[in-house]
């Protein structure tokens, strides 16, 4: 990309931005949008010299969040931590060697032996970068974490103590756009889900939010998404 950022790329940037907004009172979102932009000219100019940054991006599967994510890992440069692309392989034979089925993500056995550790390599790996001042965009569901009060608390002052700002960002979405994902990206471990759609989305909280304060991104219909790719194009980070 070229090292002037015209009027075009600012603008499809800041649309692309403008979807987050506060999901509650106490987290700055405008800060945290002028952050992003910051770290994307400098990332373009020689050195990011901003406070270093630990964003997690949650939502439900299909929400977009890994989308977002990227998103916001391409502007800044700060590096992406997604939790299934690191962890698959591994999951995925301890089920096997566990008794189950690869692509089991609905069991007890999953969620009470298996998931746990997901999240805790996940989180080592995250706090690995932030210990070395480092910022980082992390994705995953965190669907437990997230409503955990002292799951978020026990994170943020362990950040807090490094002088690392925390930024959860929700990516709301609704169950139409999430079964078009899933059924576009053809994992195999989404074929529970879409066998079982109804059962699947009866289980879902579409109202959940982090118990803490937190930026909320409305992917609704893929909305976010695609402010996203637009300025993607408008950046030339596309073909």
């Amino acid at each position: 990309m070229d090292h002037q950022h015209n009027g075009g790329h600012v603008l499809a940037v800041e649309r692309a931005l403008m979807h987050m907004a506060p999901g509650t009172a106490g987290i700055d979102a405008y800060g945290f949008q002028q952050r992003v932009m910051d770290a994307w000219k400098r990332r373009h100019t020689g050195g990011d010299t901003n406070a270093t940054t630990l964003v997690l991006v949650g939502g439900y599967a299909g929400s977009g969040k890994s989308e977002l994510a990227r998103f916001l890992s391409e502007l800044t440069g700060w590096p992406l931590l997604d939790k299934d692309p690191m962890s698959r392989a591994l999951v995925e034979a301890l089920l096997v060697e566990l008794g189950s089925e690869p692509n089991d993500r609905q069991s007890d056995l999953y969620r009470s032996r298996v998931r746990p550790l997901e999240y805790e390599c996940l989180l080592k790996a995250t706090y690995s970068n932030i210990d070395c001042g480092i910022s980082s965009v992390v994705t995953a569901p965190f669907i437990a974490e997230m409503v955990d009060e002292g799951w978020m608390r026990r994170l943020e002052n362990r950040c807090a103590a490094r002088g690392v700002t925390v930024a959860p960002v929700w990516v709301q979405c609704d169950p139409e756009s999430m079964r078009e994902y899933i059924g576009q990206r053809s994992a195999a471990r989404d074929t529970w889900k879409l066998q079982n759609w109804e059962e699947y989305v009866s289980g879902l909280d579409l109202e959940l939010r982090p118990v803490v304060p937190h930026l909320v991104v409305d992917n609704r219909f893929g909305s976010a998404v695609s402010l996203a790719d637009r300025a993607r194009l408008a950046l030339g980070m596309v073909s």
